[in-house]
């Protein structure tokens, strides 16, 4: 086995929740009058957590004060719809537990809001990650390579033997930034080319794939 332990990024690796976050988005938007965006629009906003989500779904030059509005009412909805669409990807429960049978540790984390990552993991993949970790007070959002490290000195897991899997550029520089090796899909919400372009190496279309990476 070439890596003790496997990272996951969480929206468009593990799950697809682009439809949830659209629609909360979206609910927030029209709470205070402004117009409402497309799913790829939203597809282009996620990756950096819900803050910036929010910032980037409201219209430009929006002052601080409405921003917040929009926060708070996207959270209230949010907190109620996280899953109503979201779904995993085809084969990921099936990749979770041969990683487990085969001794490999697995974990997640995201710059998606504390609450919300642990809500799903219990709703979609109860017991099957050792940890998992969302955006929270005191540990930088990724790129910084600050969530990835904490996981990696709470298991006493060398950064040689671990690999973190992402489908976007705020997932590659992650991995750089902390010195593990990276796997990218290209199911998620960024497709193979920008990935190539932002520095991606390795690129899977499937989980068979990346369990043959993990695994051999």
């Amino acid at each position: 086995m070439k890596y003790d332990i496997a990272v996951f990024d969480m929206d468009g690796t593990i799950l697809n929740t682009l439809e949830d976050l659209a629609d909360s988005l979206n609910y927030a938007l029209r709470c205070s009058d402004f117009p409402e965006r497309t799913i790829d629009e939203v597809r282009q906003f996620v990756g950096n957590g819900i803050r910036k989500l929010i910032e980037r779904g409201v219209p430009a030059g929006t002052e601080t004060s409405a921003v917040d509005k929009v926060h708070s009412d996207f959270t209230k909805h949010y907190k109620v719809h996280c899953y109503d669409k979201t779904k995993p990807y085809d084969g990921i429960n099936a990749l979770l537990d041969n990683l487990k049978k085969a001794g490999c540790k697995t974990a997640v984390i995201s710059n998606k809001a504390d609450y919300a990552v642990q809500e799903l993991c219990i709703k979609f993949f109860e017991g099957k990650f050792d940890f998992a970790a969302g955006e929270k007070p005191g540990i930088a959002k990724k790129p910084s390579p600050d969530s990835l490290n904490d996981i990696l000195e709470k298991m006493n897991i060398s950064h040689n033997r671990a690999v973190y899997i992402g489908d976007s550029d705020v997932d590659v520089q992650t991995a750089k930034n902390a010195g593990t090796d990276g796997i990218f899909v290209e199911w998620g919400f960024r497709d193979k080319d920008f990935l190539k372009k932002n520095g991606a190496e390795v690129i899977v279309s499937s989980t068979e794939e990346i369990e043959k990476l993990i695994l051999s």
